[in-house]
């Protein structure tokens, strides 16, 4: 049996910024609600609730399911409440049992209503009674799980709560697109964490349906700029594959991509590069990155919008793409301020 060849594959697109045609989220929206898409709007004054508690059930069983959840929750609380030096393991280890017990009521009786929230495992580590633990190390570990839960106030109790809700967007949608531009500087990574997390849940979900998940993430050197975003990115991109994941990156900020320290996990698991037009600064560090000759270069100098290079495993191809102005597509998908008014212009 043969498989689609492009299931395996993983893609970074790299573009410069261009001031007439700066990408933003907002862009997605007309192609996602003409293709009857859910668009989830994440932002303290939004309405669209997305729960970091979701767990997704699989043929494996409970067990399986709540080793990704807890792993994704320890990190999670590792940004929250792990300061500059991280989490210790015994605190993780505090986490994962009241992990373990939150989901127990869960299990027996899967049904939406029953789902944990972020409240659930607040309260949790309140009441955590260490058992494995020496008689006097137990008064220890107490008050570390109270240091963890009093670092998660603010997200349950405090203003900003906004993650401590149940799902409740169509999340079975075949077409999800997730807004965080309007998430504020206390949740923007954390909300950046919990996307990747509901990523993971579809290609869960989808894995078991034996259906491929497309996954394209925009502004892709913000997720990387984060350490905990960043880590997660890289095990998508390893990970997603065997799944029947297709993970795509998109940036204009080459320069900031390329300064991840995790650059090296995305582009060596990066089997298609599309690249499009570079500054002169850029297009060394790509030359060095990626094996580029000065003949190659002059592809991405100075060209044209829709003219560039792809790189496919070993094979190098310059191309220009010249898209049909005169279709629908182009017209929900354009970008530039001075066609879009031209194009109202003429509609009155």
């Amino acid at each position: 049996m043969l498989e689609p060849y492009e299931w395996k594959r993983s893609r970074t697109v790299l573009r410069r910024e261009r001031a007439s045609n700066r990408p933003d989220l907002a862009d997605y929206f007309p192609l996602v609600q003409a293709l009857h898409g859910q668009v989830v709007r994440l932002a303290t004054n939004s309405k669209d609730y997305l729960n970091p508690m979701d767990i997704q059930l699989s043929h494996k069983g409970d067990k399986e399911a709540l080793k990704l959840k807890s792993d994704f929750l320890i990190t999670l609380c590792d940004l929250i409440a792990g300061g500059k030096d991280g989490l210790e393991n015994d605190e993780k280890g505090i986490i994962d049992t009241c992990i373990k017990h939150i989901y127990d009521g869960y299990f027996k009786h899967p049904k939406p209503e029953n789902m944990p929230i972020l409240e659930d495992l607040y309260n949790a580590l309140l009441k955590y009674e260490p058992r494995d633990v020496a008689p006097e190390m137990q008064r220890e570990a107490k008050q570390k799980a109270v240091r963890i839960a009093n670092s998660l106030v603010l997200y349950v109790h405090g203003s900003q709560n906004y993650f401590n809700h149940r799902t409740n967007v169509d999340s079975h949608n075949r077409i999800m697109c997730f807004d965080i531009r309007d998430l504020g500087n206390q949740l923007k990574e954390i909300g950046m964490l919990i996307v990747q997390d509901a990523v993971w849940n579809r290609v869960s979900q989808n894995r078991e349906r034996k259906v491929a998940t497309r996954y394209y993430c925009d502004e892709f050197h913000l997720l990387l700029k984060e350490k905990q975003t960043a880590i997660y990115s890289v095990e998508i991109w390893k990970r997603f594959r065997k799944w029947g994941g297709i993970p795509t990156g998109l940036t204009q900020n080459v320069g900031d991509f390329l300064k991840s320290e995790e650059i090296e996990g995305i582009l060596g698991n990066s089997d298609f590069v599309y690249l499009l037009n570079q500054n002169a600064k850029d297009q060394h560090i790509l030359a060095d990155k990626l094996g580029l000759s000065e003949k190659q270069l002059m592809h991405v100098t100075n060209s044209e919008p829709g003219s560039g290079l792809i790189l496919f495993d070993n094979v190098v191809i310059p191309f220009v793409d010249k898209y049909p102005a005169d279709t629908k597509t182009f017209a929900i998908m354009n970008t530039k301020p001075e066609e879009s008014t031209a194009k109202e212009d003429e509609d009155s």
